[in-house]
């Protein structure tokens, strides 16, 4: 990727990630003014300011931290050790009813709601690209010697129902087969499939990979793959793929006459079989033709088992959905909750250390800007991010907005304000807990960062030129 590239796409996504914290703070603020709230800034970014200006007794500020904002209202509860202590006259402030303090508190979320039903509202008219993996619940691949092979599970086998729950799709949250695996709490994992027109039934015994003690651990799983497409995205030059002619964009339908459900099949089939003429059956241009292909070992590296040289579209075929706007926006608010209820649940796996903070939110926006189709993604991903932030805000923790209602509730009950050093004392409490809990987060996050997924990436193959100089 080009530098040029690579800051137009850090840009995009910091615009994108930042316009999120702004309507967010733009709902404060507007609900303040509404209320006659004393206004003392209004910040993009923490940090100190590169940019500042004064209107009509308000402070305007950009801060040198790209990431956040806030609006400092001192008659509320004030965050002066996040926010940074703005400029104010001195003078006492009168008291303001707790109504318009949960008026304010309130509007934040309001506005990232609004603005997620907007995004959505674009998704539903421009289209949103959804892998195989989002519409199936056929297995496609079964990893040798996992709990799924040791069960009896087979490519082609038709997912009805994981722990009890039924399931439409193979990957994503809620009623996805990945999810209510991981979520599933028992030392076995019944699943109910369809094969050949006939139900049975399976209860294999997940499994989690290792993990080093400084990186997140690993869920359950039970080593399957969605059914896809095998639809190659590159050939390597001079491999035996190449010779037989076949191109990007070919799909392989069979090998030696079996239905092919996922390349990575074809791959545990050249190993198995390594110096054996393969029969495939392609797809190009809607019309099926016959290849024959012998794999052979690349010169590079030189210890490498013999290979086809095909790269693979690791989604398959993708096709443009148009889901209605709320439908998003609800089955957003579903990932929450599915998410919130793994973490409280008692015997799940699922940790507040699996939960992704800003570097992860920026790596999945910079990912999805990166790949063809990327801002459609980018919009749908967006809705999710905004309920999310809608959501986590109405926690009744005293720095969120939910804490802010909260305290205000209790104001309204005892008809007198918390007291100020209690207040204090609590706010800084969690302030130091909730920066304490985002570093954790972002201890994990800066681990799946690209620099550190391309040291994981395969080695490129090299195979000797064919001797006659034709391929």
């Amino acid at each position: 990727m080009s530098i040029l590239n690579f800051i137009v796409i850090f840009l995009e996504v910091l615009l994108l990630f930042n316009l999120l914290i702004f309507v967010h703070e733009l709902g404060h603020f507007l609900a303040a003014k509404w209320r006659g709230l004393k206004i003392d800034r209004f910040a993009i970014w923490f940090g100190k300011p590169i940019w500042k200006t004064k209107i009509n007794g308000v402070e305007y500020a950009l801060g040198s931290i790209p990431a956040g904002g806030y609006v400092s209202l001192p008659q509320m509860a004030t965050m002066e050790a996040i926010e940074g202590k703005a400029e104010s006259s001195g003078e006492p402030l009168p008291n303001i009813p707790a109504l318009d303090k949960i008026i304010v508190a309130f509007a934040g979320p309001l506005f990232s709601f609004l603005l997620a039903l907007a995004f959505a509202v674009v998704v539903m008219v421009v289209g949103r690209p959804v892998s195989e993996a989002e519409t199936t619940t056929v297995i496609g691949y079964v990893e040798k010697d996992s709990p799924a092979e040791k069960i009896g599970l087979r490519p082609g086998d038709q997912v009805t129902e994981v722990d009890g729950h039924r399931v439409t799709k193979f990957g994503g949250m809620g009623d996805s087969i990945t999810w209510r695996i991981v979520r599933s709490e028992g030392a076995t994992i019944p699943i109910k499939v369809m094969r050949d027109g006939k139900p049975m039934e399976f209860e294999p015994a997940p499994v989690k990979d290792e993990t080093k003690f400084w990186q997140r651990k690993s869920l359950r799983q039970i080593k399957i793959g969605p059914a896809l497409s095998s639809i190659i995205a590159s050939v390597t030059p001079n491999s035996p793929a190449d010779r037989a002619g076949l191109r990007r964009g070919d799909q392989v339908l069979e090998v030696n006459g079996a239905k092919l459900y996922h390349y990575a099949s074809l791959g545990e089939f050249v190993e198995d079989h390594p110096n054996q003429a393969l029969n495939l059956t392609v797809l190009r241009e809607g019309k099926n033709f016959p290849v024959s292909v012998t794999p052979a070992k690349p010169i590079s590296p030189p210890d490498e088992k013999p290979r086809l040289g095909l790269v693979w579209d690791a989604n398959g075929r993708t096709t443009l959905a148009h889901p209605g706007a709320i439908e998003q926006v609800s089955s957003s608010v579903g990932a929450m909750l599915d998410t919130f209820g793994a973490l409280f649940a008692h015997h799940s796996d699922v940790k507040p250390q699996h939960l992704g903070g800003a570097v992860k939110i920026m790596d999945v926006y910079y990912r999805l800007f990166s790949s063809e189709e990327g801002w459609r993604l980018a919009l749908w991903f967006s809705v999710l991010m905004n309920v999310n932030l809608a959501l986590l805000n109405m926690l009744p923790i005293p720095v969120l907005d939910g804490g802010h209602i909260v305290l205000s509730l209790i104001e309204a009950i005892r008809r007198k304000p918390v007291s100020a050093r209690l207040l204090n004392a609590i706010q800084t409490s969690c302030a130091v807990l909730l920066i304490g809990f985002m570093v954790y987060i972002a201890f994990y996050d800066v681990q799946d960062l690209q620099w550190k997924r391309g040291k994981d990436k395969p080695t490129e193959l090299k195979f000797a030129p064919n001797s006659s100089g034709k391929n």
